[in-house]
């Protein structure tokens, strides 16, 4: 099934804790290791991408750490995760890098195009601050009760046709 590398769940990992510090408490690497069980070697990896992408930066000396350099509303897990693992690309057909000789006569192509671009927008809606509110299980909580409402009243309408016969 659909995976995401290590980097990318340990990157929002290390982004969480560090969002949480914002706006005035800079998390030292050290911090983010323990709370998040992730070796300081690999988050050094880690962190050195996403500051060199200009999402977070580094404050030295006692007291330092790495701070956000946008509020946690405005950082999205999308932007995350596109600075670690590249664009979303579900299958090697749609890695840029790899590209697909049979793009123009796979039955797939586009059903993976489309699932890849949703997946995509999902991730845009949430950001570090929907993470630490937890507000966007809400809205997943939320559309799954609609889902349900609508099938249920699906399979009411149903009944109630067969009550009439």
């Amino acid at each position: 099934m659909l995976r995401l590398s290590t980097k990318g769940q340990y990157g929002v990992r290390a982004m969480y804790e560090i969002a949480r510090g914002y706006p005035e408490t800079p998390v030292t690497i050290k911090e983010i290791s323990e709370r998040q069980d992730v070796s300081v070697a690999y988050l050094e990896q880690i962190l050195n991408k996403l500051r060199k992408a200009g999402l977070i930066r580094s404050i030295k000396g006692p007291g330092g750490g790495y701070i956000l350099n946008k509020s946690p509303e405005n950082i999205s897990i999308a932007s995350i995760l596109n600075e670690l693992e590249g664009p979303v690309a579900l299958t090697s057909c749609l890695d840029p890098e790899e590209g697909c000789a049979r793009v123009d006569s796979c039955v797939t192509h586009l059903l993976w195009k489309a699932l890849g671009e949703q997946v995509e927008a999902f991730l845009r809606t949430i950001t570090l601050k929907n993470l630490i509110t937890g507000d966007f299980l809400k809205v997943s909580k939320s559309q799954s009760v609609r889902v349900k409402s609508k099938s249920q009243s699906i399979k009411d309408s149903k009944a109630m046709t067969l009550l009439k016969l």
